[in-house]
């Protein structure tokens, strides 16, 4: 016979168990909770407008129909009509600037150019193109093609009914970096940077203070410092395997397109596979440190690594994101080693690298020195 009292009671005591497991509780409740919230933050469809980056080298038209001192410059006209979309919004270049180099130096993958006859073949009737320069991996490129042909449509229907006067011409910005693989793997080697040491000390650190194993450790003549640096060195060494890795498999496996040709990429990529598992691995015993227990410092480990993940470029372009959260990415340091990595290895942009290295080395000497001060081998 089947008993509902026993089944009842074995409910009862599994309900009261799993309630009681604070890492299992997030996991089953707050953990899915989080993810829509930022999913849905991410995909709400609210990305405001993208900053696009347009040289306007158009001479414009002067004393139209006889007129004295009266300038038209219809590639003025079509970068403030872009301007006033709801998708893009226009920052101007200097004339004068090469525009790829420009957009190099930036790390930018979109921009646009107004040739410099546009306003007297506009106004003669002659076919102009527009130079549209995106990736096809960027997730902003058909936004910002889509919006100027869009533009270009309403301005040949205002003055030709619809004949193609204005055209638009795609140029890639990097012939060779054509696949999303591309953009993908320095995100997820700032993934692995992130996860192996974050989690592995925060579970170290926990787990040691509740078997008293740091107690244990104050016996011998090795250093808080020693202790941590140790473990650091392993993260370095087991990052770097991995990096060698990844790229090996985008490479070979997927035909990825790394920059890493020179000296000074392969140098200016060095200092995020130190740095790197440094500030996560110390980060990670900074949490397993001041938390009470194990079950805690999973909670606080995951919220702490979770949005991270999400918000740092590691697997979604911060283009595609609200204004709001791109501004929240830059607060996190994952953000710094994801954007450096894809700043050497995508872009070639070692100037950019090298402010966030400095960015990353700052976080990084301030949380190892605190989770040196504040982790006891000794609880009081």
């Amino acid at each position: 016979m089947v008993s509902f009292k026993r089944i009842y009671a074995d409910f009862k005591v599994f309900s009261v168990g799993y309630l009681r497991n604070k890492y299992g509780l997030f996991f089953g409740l707050i953990f899915p909770v989080i993810l829509i919230l930022i999913f849905g933050a991410i995909f709400s469809g609210d990305t405001g407008t993208t900053d696009i980056y347009a040289q306007n080298k158009d001479e414009g038209i002067f004393n139209p129909e006889g007129i004295t001192g009266i300038g038209i410059n219809f590639g003025d006209q079509f970068l403030s009509a872009l301007n006033e979309s709801s998708t893009i919004r226009v920052v101007i270049v200097d004339a004068s600037e090469n525009f790829e180099d420009f957009l190099k130096a930036h790390s930018a993958e979109d921009g646009i150019v107004i040739p410099a006859n546009f306003s007297k073949a506009y106004a003669s009737g002659q076919q102009v193109n527009i130079t549209v320069y995106g990736s096809p991996a960027s997730s902003t490129s058909g936004i910002v093609s889509g919006t100027v042909s869009g533009y270009a449509n309403y301005f040949n229907l205002q003055h030709y009914n619809g004949s193609v006067i204005i055209g638009v011409t795609l140029t890639p910005l990097n012939a060779q970096q054509t696949n999303y693989i591309d953009f993908l793997i320095p995100g997820l080697i700032g993934f692995s940077i992130l996860t192996n040491p974050m989690f592995s000390l925060v579970n170290i650190a926990a787990d040691y203070k509740k078997n008293k194993l740091f107690k244990q450790l104050s016996l011998t003549p090795l250093t808080k410092m020693e202790w941590l640096t140790s473990k650091v060195l392993f993260y370095i060494v087991l990052s770097a395997a991995g990096f060698l890795l990844m790229v090996s498999v985008g490479v070979f496996a997927f035909g990825a397109h790394i920059m890493l040709s020179s000296l000074e990429q392969i140098l200016a990529l060095i200092p995020f596979l130190i740095l790197g598992p440094t500030l996560f691995a110390s980060l990670g015993m900074l949490v397993g440190s001041v938390a009470k227990n194990p079950e805690t410092a999973g909670v606080i480990g995951n919220i702490v690594t979770f949005p991270m993940m999400f918000l740092a470029g590691t697997f979604f372009p911060l283009s595609m994101m609200p204004k709001y959260l791109q501004t929240v990415a830059h607060v996190l340091p994952l953000f710094y080693v994801t954007e450096g990595l894809n700043n050497v290895m995508v872009y070639g942009n070692i100037t950019n690298a090298c402010i966030d290295i400095a960015v990353l080395g700052v976080i990084t000497a301030v949380i190892f020195l605190l989770a040196v001060k504040l982790f006891k081998w000794r609880e009081d």
